[in-house]
């Protein structure tokens, strides 16, 4: 085989191997793991950089082994994947730098926390190179198994009756996933991902199968992209350490399932096919009530994390809408979604855990003033929070733009109604965190400084949430320019609508 199909396999292997090696490591062992987790980044991003370069350029990048009979695992790359997969390296970078300093004084196992860490950055990976059905839920499965112990780690009461809840929502949801794959893996043979779909064939005479077939497989994928009323799961989540939290709203669990559904409707039933078989007002439906129920649950929550995990529930859900809209220019939309949304709220989580880790403050009752003691901690805050409302010309803005019109072009103006009420109640539960960070005294006095030079916190901990609000202002000022995540949704849509 070639180097373009070995590629894909080279990926996933930069997390993969080191995740490895970090489990028999030392506890005191501080720089051989801090250099297994960058190096590995690093290198993983290089390796990216060049998929990213070949598939613009019509490269192929296919890796294919048998496992059973009929059955490969396949990794290939097309431009959806490789989106989801640099949105994976690029914060895998940044959420290893903030982990490493987040859990400098941790008393349980760091060793164990990055193994795992490494693993789930793996399976992700997997997910969005996965060239079939079988590898996808293969890596869907190993991501449940990785990101448990995270959840776990603190290993107090609270974290272990979350991880309960967690595995059995997401145990529940695999399993219906798995019936959905090999009832059409029985019922058609490919269950390959293909640009445009592949299953119009096969409607005359399994058009009632495969309307089951999707309802199971998108109810499976519903459970780790938190739709309503399969979220439950979610908030629960947030006694997880920050860079876990971070890590599970932007790029691994959420975005897995929400990435999951867009595999699913365009590269294996075919919008057009979907539509026709009646598969997407039902999914639509679920998308917008679940924006509207998670901004709501979102306005009374007082702990940070829980209103950020709520704010999850609805904003990726605008994925599943833009999906569901049947257009183009939605689907630019919520296809662009994947990478705003991941960059957006990443953002907000670090934040989080730099005020928690800081200044010990969970609540958003004991957060007024806290913009003076953390004034770049809180401008990035405010940033993420103005591009969820949708405040141009951040990237939130673009994702919402593109949708509301696709909305009107598709014939469906109600869609506009769920965008403004969406982005009132984001301004309702947003705003008044920066007022009150901004504006309002201090109830009492700061902690004193950290022996940290001239920073209001460690720099891995202040950097990238720096860099990811800036990357966030830039999607939405450039959103125009080359390799953009809106130019390459477009090269998405342009392939996935190909006559």
């Amino acid at each position: 085989m070639t180097f373009d199909n070995w590629l894909p396999l080279l990926i996933l292997l930069t997390s993969l191997l080191p995740g490895i090696v970090i489990f028999v490591l030392p506890e005191e062992r501080v720089r051989w793991r801090t250099t297994l987790n960058m190096g590995g980044a690093i290198l993983k991003l290089g390796l990216i950089g060049i998929m990213i370069w070949g598939v613009r350029h019509e490269h192929v990048y296919d890796f294919r082994m048998p496992i059973l009979p009929n059955i490969e695992l396949v990794l290939n790359a097309d431009a959806m994947s490789v989106m989801m997969t640099a949105l994976s390296g690029v914060l895998w970078f940044l959420t290893t730098l903030y982990a490493i300093a987040y859990l400098e004084t941790s008393p349980q196992s760091r060793s164990r926390f990055f193994g795992f860490f490494s693993l789930c950055v793996s399976s992700t990976v997997g997910i969005a190179l996965a060239g079939n059905l079988i590898t996808f839920i293969m890596f869907y499965e190993m991501l449940t198994l990785t990101t448990y112990p995270l959840v776990v780690f603190r290993g107090t009461p609270e974290s272990m009756r979350a991880g309960r809840i967690y595995i059995a929502y997401t145990f529940g949801g695999g399993a219906a996933f798995l019936i959905g794959v090999a009832w059409l893996k029985a019922l058609v043979g490919s269950v390959a991902f293909t640009e445009g779909g592949m299953l119009a064939p096969y409607v005359g005479a399994y058009a009632t199968q495969l309307r089951f077939i999707f309802f199971l497989m998108i109810s499976g994928l519903g459970v780790k992209a938190a739709l309503v009323p399969l979220h439950g799961w979610l908030p629960k989540a947030m006694v997880a350490p920050a860079p876990v939290s971070a890590l599970l709203h932007a790029v691994a669990v959420v975005k897995a399932g929400a990435f999951g559904i867009v595999r699913v409707v365009y590269d294996v039933y075919g919008i057009e096919f979907s539509g026709e078989l009646g598969l997407l007002q039902p999914l639509t439906a679920a998308a917008a009530f679940t924006i509207i129920y998670g901004s709501v649950r979102a306005l009374f929550q007082d702990e940070l994390k829980k209103r950020l995990a709520f704010s999850t529930v609805s904003q990726v859900s605008y994925i599943a809408l833009g999906v569901g809209i049947l257009g183009p220019i939605a689907t630019i939309g919520g296809i662009v979604h994947l990478v705003n949304q991941g960059l957006m709220k990443i953002t907000l989580f670090f934040c989080a855990g730099n005020f928690a880790e800081t200044l010990g403050v969970h609540h958003i009752s004991h957060m007024n003033g806290i913009g003076r003691r953390m004034p770049w901690t809180m401008a990035a805050f405010t940033l993420g929070s103005l591009g969820m409302i949708g405040v141009p010309p951040m990237a939130g803005f673009i994702s919402k733009w593109y949708l509301g019109t696709g909305g009107l072009t598709a014939g469906k103006p109600w869609v506009i109604a769920i965008l403004v009420a969406s982005s009132l109640l984001n301004a309702a539960y947003f705003l008044p965190i920066i007022y009150r960070a901004w504006f309002r005294e201090p109830a009492g006095s700061w902690s004193a400084r950290p022996s940290i030079g001239a920073l209001e916190t460690h720099w891995m901990l202040l950097f990238p949430p720096l860099i990811t609000a800036l990357l966030a202002l830039l999607a939405g000022l450039l959103a125009d320019a080359p390799f953009s995540p809106l130019e390459w949704a477009r090269l998405i849509t342009a392939r996935e609508y190909r006559p």
